[in-house]
């Protein structure tokens, strides 16, 4: 798989990464046998970054990912591992965002991943105000001096928490949405993160299962998965479930995308490709529920390019259908 610099970083990580939120909960039920053959046959297919975060499943995405990692040889196994801070945070205000909580969460993580320095953690999702104050940063590099994170970023919601936090020195990476229906960080956020050398991680790169194509007006989801208890917002931002994209859009929009999908190709790997070839990016991060799902997106890293004429129609549909929805609110 094509490596590509995670930003401040300095690590190199194949283009295709893997998503754990899924490991912990909120997409339905996935055993622990069956989270641990997905991060085998990710890894298997050239994944070398893993996504997770404190709050996925209050811990068992990390424990999960720990786990694995002490069977694939722990610290020395060539993996970069990410996790997320905050939103454990009760309530999730500002005011919360100190130097005690952050080494309390990462001191929690470390236990968690059986590690004794973080790869990379991200700010989760934070209050807008927290990225614009210098105590932040200075807990921040706090944690790097004293050993017990790596490198350190921030997940955002909008473009604007990224350029905030992108103007930062010491910020190594923005994990942002970006997908064929999340088309705004295109404009600003990835050309300011190249100029800096801010790495880029997308998230939601599927739309939460849209752009699989495989969805329709009829397909219902689990009680205890986000796509059945989020689709307003009710339990954090809507952004984050099906991209902000009012359902019946999306399913309607999807249709047309399936339609471009190249021979040999599932819809879902012309959607992961459509991110890889975005300059500025440095990793995507797809969840997968089974080992199969996970080594197809895997192998969206070596689709051919998408070729212009494909990049244009994928824009009209945007353009269309879909940016009145999202393009002004994030």
């Amino acid at each position: 798989m094509e490596k590509r610099v995670l930003g401040r970083t300095g690590r190199d990580v194949g283009v295709v990464g893997l998503g754990c939120w899924q490991l912990g909960g909120d997409w339905g039920d996935v055993g622990d046998d069956t989270a641990l053959q997905i991060l085998d046959a990710a890894v298997d297919a050239g994944v070398t970054f893993l996504d997770t975060a404190d709050v996925y499943g209050d811990g068992r995405s990390e424990r999960l990912v720990g786990r694995f990692l002490a069977a694939r040889g722990g610290a020395g196994s060539g993996l970069t591992v990410a996790t997320k801070m905050g939103r454990r945070a009760d309530p999730h205000v500002a005011d919360a965002y100190t130097l005690d909580a952050f080494r309390g969460w990462t001191d929690r993580s470390r236990s968690n991943l059986g590690v004794d320095t973080l790869d990379l953690v991200q700010l989760h999702c934070p209050p807008t105000a927290v990225l614009s104050r210098e105590s932040t940063y200075d807990a921040l590099d706090t944690l790097v001096d004293e050993g017990r994170v790596a490198a350190y970023g921030v997940s955002v919601e909008t473009v604007d928490e990224a350029l905030t936090a992108i103007a930062r020195p010491n910020v190594a990476s923005i994990q942002i949405i970006l997908n064929i229906f999340r088309r705004k960080p295109l404009d600003e956020v990835l050309p300011a993160a190249a100029e800096a050398g801010v790495g880029i991680i997308a998230r939601v790169p599927l739309a939460s299962g849209l752009l699989s194509g495989t969805y329709d007006e009829h397909t219902t989801f689990a009680a205890d998965d986000h796509r059945s208890f989020n689709r307003h917002g009710e339990a954090f931002d809507v952004g984050e479930t099906f991209s902000g994209v009012p359902y019946d859009v999306g399913v309607a929009a999807a249709r047309e995308v399936a339609a471009l999908t190249p021979a040999g190709a599932t819809t879902a790997q012309l959607a992961l490709r459509w991110i890889v070839e975005q300059p500025g990016v440095s990793v995507v991060i797809p969840g997968a529920r089974t080992p199969d799902q996970a080594r197809a997106n895997a192998a969206a890293a070596d689709l051919a390019p998408l070729g212009d004429d494909t990049s244009e129609r994928l824009r009209t549909i945007y353009d269309e259908r879909v940016r009145e929805h999202v393009h002004g609110r994030w």
